[in-house]
């Protein structure tokens, strides 16, 4: 199972989401990196041994322009295989993501509008598509009007047959606050969904990695655990992690 660190960036610099409330996001406090800069932040990260990054660009997401350069500049300076969610909701800017060091875009059902886009991309550029199921709770959130309000798990499986064959399970609301994942959410989705699934949204401990690996989860997104070290590197070689 692959545990991939994330950095969330608004304004330029890295800070600690908790629970999707993102007007009340603050500039990360660290016990690993004493930098808030997108870049030391993603250097720290790929010299504890990580090999991808996932990078949430929050000011495009809630409606400005992808930071084209940030995400070359870490791509070329660290060559962390880099996933990047910048709300992408055109294949034009999908392909110029492509363009500059982005191994992976997301495409979070949060801001997706229509599905025939998501069709499109899933047609031209699967290998590099991975699908976020933006959660807050159990509910889906999603601006489109084909699966707003539907079944999470059902949504996740008409995504598969258009194409789809990565997704993401995250929960906004359990994102920064440790309250642990929901396994027997998550479980019920390995079990329905054949396909890559990663989880984010609210890991503890390593208690919480060892239980999503036993139940067939592919990777896992951290952060807040990473920076206020309840989990080390110590732990995730132990785990056989890293």
């Amino acid at each position: 199972m692959r545990v991939i660190p994330v950095i969330d960036v608004k304004n330029g610099v890295v800070v600690h989401a908790v629970a999707g409330q993102r007007e009340k996001y603050k500039p990360i406090e660290s016990k690993i990196c004493s930098s808030t800069d997108p870049l030391e932040v993603a250097k720290v990260f790929r010299d504890m041994g990580f090999e991808e990054l996932y990078l949430a660009d929050l000011d495009s997401i809630t409606g400005g322009e992808p930071c084209y350069s940030l995400y070359q500049k870490i791509s070329e300076t660290t060559k962390l295989s880099l996933m990047v969610d910048a709300g992408v909701s055109s294949v034009e800017k999908f392909k110029e993501l492509l363009k500059h060091g982005v191994a992976k875009v997301i495409v979070g059902t949060e801001t997706l509008r229509d599905l025939q886009f998501l069709r499109e991309i899933a047609h031209l550029y699967q290998e590099n598509l991975v699908v976020s199921i933006d959660l807050f709770g159990e509910k889906l959130l999603s601006l489109c009007e084909e699966v707003k309000y539907r079944d999470p798990l059902t949504v996740m499986l008409r995504f598969k047959n258009i194409g789809v064959k990565e997704f993401i399970v995250l929960d906004l609301s359990r994102v920064g606050t440790s309250k642990g994942i929901d396994i027997s959410f998550v479980s019920r989705i390995v079990k329905s969904v054949e396909a890559s699934i990663l989880v984010g949204g609210g890991v503890k401990d390593i208690h919480d990695l060892l239980k999503l690996r036993d139940i067939g989860v592919s990777g896992v997104l951290i952060a807040t655990a990473l920076h206020n070290k309840s989990i080390t590197i110590n732990d995730l070689k132990m785990g056989g992690f890293l």
